[in-house]
């Protein structure tokens, strides 16, 4: 028989219980119908390989089972037949020590996990999309993702992949089933409850430099991979982790770009159809932030590590990496900020070199729009930008400074107002007496 069926048989059923060798043996003896003398010192190389790993993923077992040379060679030397296949039965959840604590709901095959999710096996793996069969229809309705484009910086634009009404309640109940439960690094202030803008800056208030990098790319970046090796991380087997990664993430077809101009793409663009064709967490999905965040918390242990080395502080606001110090770390910023775009070259991310800031008291610190000088505050260009809009809303009408179109003028201006009144009550206070003479 063709040593690539025996190869998936031995490594199902190495997988199929206890990694001990007597066990394996015992197991690869009935699925083979005989207890080869060969397959005892395979047995203690493929655990010697695989020691400890409990996620170990079937594939891996096969590929290291058909390069092993004892196996060739007995391959060549046997006939090697299949008495019984067998494969793991309700595989138990296997976290990690410090995810044991966790309290995640227990979901051990791909059945259980739909009956969670409040559908059928067959609609779990219509959503999972495995195979990426949906980045290769035609535009219609069994597409799971509206796509569209933003403009930003530098002349290029973002893509806003957002999933459609059963897909989102699906990702939603994961994100609030799962990844809520499951907690992010001390330094993230990013899509957490309880943290914002205003704490990720605090840290950095009144000291001598800021150093602000940005993370390029940082969702797409993101592949499936890393998201099936965080769900097997927490416990889950190997085929719900391929399910759950499946659902949360995407490969974009080629004609969501049709819109945009190459140039939008900078020097880069065969790099960006490449990174946005694979699989990757789409930025629009509920549960790609706190996927994100938990994918890169490898990154923010190294970089806070790295910053209280240089008496530096540390946090991370999605992309944005803020450090922070006094006179030691001014003088060792700048080769600092090599030792951070390598460090996260190596986690699997890459600095956009072009974003780093260096900010000395000197000039106005800021970061994800607060100033961080002595105090945090609004921006003054905003603030003279609210103040003259309120003032010629009183004198001329709201309606002549709604040049955004926005469909209610008035809930836009207080949501603006209420961030000022949040940095700064003082500022905010007279700007509500402005907002309060409005004729509306």
């Amino acid at each position: 028989m063709a040593s690539e069926t025996i190869v998936r048989l031995l490594a199902a059923a190495c997988l199929a219980g206890n990694l001990e060798v007597d066990e394996v043996v015992d197991r690869w003896g009935r699925a083979m119908g005989k207890r080869w003398r060969w397959l005892r010192p395979l047995a203690r190389r493929v655990l010697a390989e695989f020691a400890g790993d409990a996620r170990a993923r079937e594939s891996a077992v096969a590929r290291f089972i058909a390069s092993d040379r004892g196996f060739r060679r007995a391959a060549l030397t046997h006939d090697l037949r299949v008495a019984e296949v067998l494969h793991a039965s309700g595989p138990g959840m296997s976290p990690v020590r410090a995810a044991e604590v966790w309290q995640l709901p227990p979901l051990r095959t791909a059945g259980e996990l739909a009956q969670w999710l409040g559908i059928d096996t067959r609609q779990l793996d219509w959503f999972a999309d495995r195979r990426s069969f949906g980045s290769k229809r035609h535009q219609g309705p069994l597409r799971h993702y509206h796509y569209r484009t933003v403009a930003k910086r530098f002349g290029q634009v973002r893509l806003i992949e957002s999933p459609k009404p059963r897909l989102k309640q699906i990702q939603r109940r994961i994100l609030a089933g799962i990844l809520d439960l499951i907690p992010t690094h001390p330094a993230v202030h990013g899509f957490r409850r309880g943290r914002s803008i205003m704490t990720f800056a605090q840290p950095h208030v009144g000291q001598r430099i800021v150093v602000r990098i940005d993370l390029q790319d940082f969702f797409p970046t993101v592949g499936r991979a890393w998201v099936q090796a965080l769900f097997r991380t927490v416990g889950y087997p190997e085929v719900v982790a391929d399910v759950l990664a499946g659902v949360c993430t995407h490969a974009t077809p080629a004609d969501a770009w049709e819109s945009v101009d190459s140039e939008h793409f900078g020097r880069q663009p065969d790099r960006i159809h490449r990174l946005y064709s694979r699989p990757h967490l789409p930025q629009g999905a509920p549960t790609s932030p706190a996927l994100a965040n938990l994918c890169a918390y490898r990154l923010d242990c190294r970089l806070a590590g790295l910053a209280r080395s240089a008496g530096a502080s540390y946090t991370r606001y999605a992309d944005d990496l803020a450090f922070s110090g006094q006179a030691d770390f001014v003088r060792v910023a700048p080769r600092f900020c090599l030792h951070v775009g390598a460090t996260a070259m190596e986690e699997g991310f890459s600095v956009h070199h072009r974003k780093t800031r260096r900010m000395r008291q000197g000039v106005r610190q800021h970061l994800a729009g607060l100033v961080v000088n002595e105090r945090l505050n609004v921006r003054r260009k905003d603030f003279d930008l609210l103040k003259a809009t309120l003032t010629n809303c009183i004198r001329s009408g709201p309606q002549s400074q709604n040049r955004g179109n926005q469909s209610n003028f008035r809930a836009h201006l207080a949501g603006r107002l209420s961030f000022v009144e949040l940095v700064n009550p003082e500022k905010g206070r007279r700007l509500r007496e402005l907002f309060d003479r409005i004729p509306w």
